[in-house]
């Protein structure tokens, strides 16, 4: 077809002699030629066009299917040619290829006006390119990755023109006219960061494009000339170019009968009427925020999404994905709520929570007192607190007493019942320097450092009563019977890892909580003794479908990390805290339920990490300006003044509002009895199996966490 075109246009006349002339001769030279030499030898046959989708915003859902979040390099939205409108496709074919319809890959008399114009100026005055032509250029503007690429793309040379026409050729052999319509329609840029018809129709008028009046059909068609100098986003002048633009193409569309000369005068006296209608954004623009930069931050850094951070960083901004998550609106809103409540943003103490469905890992909320973003100003904060550095967040804060129940579980799993204990001081020092050993096999006891209880002094503690009145020197000297390495090992077998990523510390005080953690996995490893020792890691991702509407489901990672007798056992001790430990004056939820505070030395920082079968939460406050600098004494938080902040003062109250609120509407489900042949009694609904010593009478109370010492013992 297009070897009869050419012969035709040699036939012609002397137009058609330029263009012939132009195109055999190997190079275009002389003084003012910007030309660069073309091929020395014309091959005009058709070349297959490297076509990659164009960039496309990915929607982040709920559980629910509602969109939450997008992310997006070019904000684009592909859609069907039958839902871009008549007025649209009119506008853009009188414009820019009146004879699309009717002439192959090349416009001969387009492509011969346009390079007599060039060739008689001694520049590229004029396109003539078809409207397949310029989606070639698009394409190959797409497919670029650098800028040497872009330039290629764009530059002003005949060499580029035979490119696009051997590429032009292969295209229309291929697709149908309307299939390169739409095509070029949804790749286009059309100015003010918009790509696309959709798009740009949404950004300039807030209108879809199946819904543009003819004027604005008209403006969007001019646009796409030159986006960059009609851009309305830039300011006035801009504007005016764009509303000349505009009058161009309807004077257009009425010379070639498309419209009335009536029709195009009223659609000439009307406003340009561009709304910039904001470009929808990404994590700071969504209702949840730290959720969007956890999910954001699992699709860039997990290898499942791609070989290199570089093509997961593009599969999410370009690709086009529909990435449904485990986010449940109900329970978040109910974090948020607690939150605000207790904690405003802006006190200098952050407090953050993360909820997580025991059996499956799914994280259903994660809430901070702050609002997301950058300004100092208006009290936001860049951290995702709730989560790890690997998903936004920052190093963490120290737990406190939540770590006490991994010794507790260690020690029913070597063996000890509920009620079985020992007598313990108001303080506690390593007896030698091999009293405890690192998982290394290195002495780390520090006879030189001793720990005290903040309150209450020592005396008989089981089980139970240590547990719930949260003894340091009960749980120092369990954990140098059940040894610190077994320790190490069942906090690692329920996902407890740093925040910062690091390794953890092994000192005599990892039963006091001195490595720094995140609420996420605080939360999901209390969500396994919830599920009855079933592990499941944090997951945020049930599904995605990408761009061509395949679906990839993801199902949640567990293993059973305990015994499941274990792990009643444990639930049974840790439901005490809420009637006979250090949260009895918080009190319980109506239903079963389970947890521990946790409070640094000198209340750096304060915690409660909590669970019922059906789901599991961590509360966490400090001050991320430095939580031993800035503790929380003779503080105010949330319009209320605290001396002292405990587990029990601020994270407790929040976990309690949260799981009220969010577990409303759910069917309670029970905590599995407790194996009393095994681990020797019914638990804290019992009556003690023995007579309370003299020490035990004069007992002032809980704990409620205790001090830590420098987690930096030598060994």
């Amino acid at each position: 077809m297009i070897t009869r075109s050419i012969a035709r246009l040699a036939g012609a006349g002397a137009a058609a002699g330029v263009l012939v002339a132009a195109i055999a001769l190997p190079a275009v030279g002389g003084a003012g030629a910007l030309f660069k030499t073309a091929s020395a030898e014309l091959n005009l046959k058709a070349t297959d066009l490297p076509e990659q989708p164009p960039a496309e915003m990915t929607a982040i859902l709920d559980a629910k299917g509602n969109q939450i979040a997008q992310f997006y390099e070019q904000y684009r939205k592909v859609i069907p040619l039958a839902d871009m409108g008549d007025l649209m496709k009119k506008a853009i074919i009188s414009i820019e290829d009146y004879r699309f319809y009717e002439h192959g890959p090349i416009d001969i008399e387009g492509t011969v006006r346009a390079l007599a114009k060039n060739l008689g100026t001694g520049r590229v005055a004029q396109g003539g390119s078809s409207i397949t032509q310029q989606y070639v250029k698009q394409v190959l503007l797409n497919n670029a990755t650098t800028e040497e690429d872009k330039n290629k793309a764009l530059e002003a040379t005949y060499a580029r023109k035979l490119n696009e026409l051997r590429y032009a050729m292969a295209v229309e052999e291929k697709y149908t006219k309307d299939q390169i319509l739409e095509k070029y329609l949804n790749i286009a840029y059309f100015g003010a960061s918009a790509y696309g018809v959709e798009a740009a129709a949404l950004r300039f008028f807030g209108v879809h494009a199946s819904e543009l009046s003819l004027a604005q059909a008209a403006t969007l068609a001019g646009a796409v000339q030159d986006p960059n100098s009609t851009d309305p986003n830039l300011g006035k002048k801009f504007r005016d170019r764009l509303v000349v633009r505009r009058n161009t193409v309807l004077n257009r569309m009425a010379e070639l009968g498309k419209i009335t000369p009536e029709e195009a005068t009223a659609a000439k006296a009307k406003k340009l009427g561009y709304k910039g209608t904001p470009l929808p954004g990404g994590c700071e623009a969504s209702k949840y925020p730290y959720f969007c930069v956890y999910v954001r931050n699992e699709i860039t850094k997990n290898r499942i999404f791609g070989k290199t951070q570089k093509v997961r960083t593009a599969l999410l901004s370009r690709g086009g994905l529909k990435i449904k998550t485990t986010l449940d609106p109900k329970m978040q809103a109910a974090a948020d709520k607690a939150i605000k409540k207790h904690v405003f943003a802006t006190d200098n103490p952050i407090a953050s929570e993360a909820l997580i469905q025991p059996g499956t890992g799914a994280i259903k909320a994660m809430a901070v007192s702050r609002p997301y973003g950058t300004s100092k100003r208006k009290h936001q904060l860049s951290l995702n607190v709730a989560a790890d550095v690997d998903h936004g967040g920052g190093t963490g804060f120290q737990p406190g007493s939540t770590f006490k129940t991994f010794t507790l579980i260690t020690a029913l799993k070597e063996g000890m019942k509920i009620n079985d204990g020992f007598t313990v001081g108001s303080t506690y020092t390593a007896p030698y320097y091999s009293s405890f050993k690192n998982c290394k096999g290195e002495n780390i006891g520090d006879p030189s450092h001793a720990v005290s209880n903040d309150e209450g002094g020592g005396g008989f503690k089981s089980l139970q009563t240590g547990t719930w009145g949260s003894v340091n020197t009960f749980f120092l000297t369990l954990e140098q019977r059940v040894g610190l390495c077994d320790t190490v090992k069942t906090a690692q077998s329920l996902g407890i890892k740093r925040a910062d990523g690091g390794r953890l510390q092994e000192y005599e005080t990892f039963t006091l909580g001195i490595n720094e953690m995140d609420p996420i996995t605080v939360a999901n490893a209390y969500a396994a003794i919830g599920a009855r020792g079933k592990y499941c890691a944090p997951m945020a991702i049930t599904q995605i479908t990408d761009r061509d509407g395949k679906v990839t489901k993801y199902d949640p990672n567990c293993r059973q990390a305990l015994d499941p007798e274990i792990a009643d056992a444990t639930a049974n001790v840790l439901s005490g805290v809420f009637t006979k430990g250090t949260m009895r004056g918080v009190g319980g939820i109506g239903r079963d339920a389970a947890g521990k505070t946790g409070t640094t030395d000198n209340q750096a920082t304060a915690w409660f990490a909590g669970f019922t079968p059906d789901l599991a939460g961590a509360v966490s406050i400090g001050d991320i300006r430095g939580s031993q600098k800035y503790k929380l004494n003779n503080i105010t938080i949330g319009g209320r003044y605290f001396g002292s902040v405990f587990g029990a003062s601020v994270p407790g109250p929040i976990w309690k509002d949260t799981m009220l609120a969010a577990l409303k509407d759910i069917e309670p489900t029970s905590f599995q009895p407790i194996n009393s042949a095994r681990f020797g009694g019914c638990g804290q609904g019992c009556a003690p199996v023995r007579t309370p010593t003299d020490d035990e009478k004069t007992d002032t109370g809980p704990d409620d966490d205790g001090p830590i010492i420098d987690n930096t013992l030598p060994n």
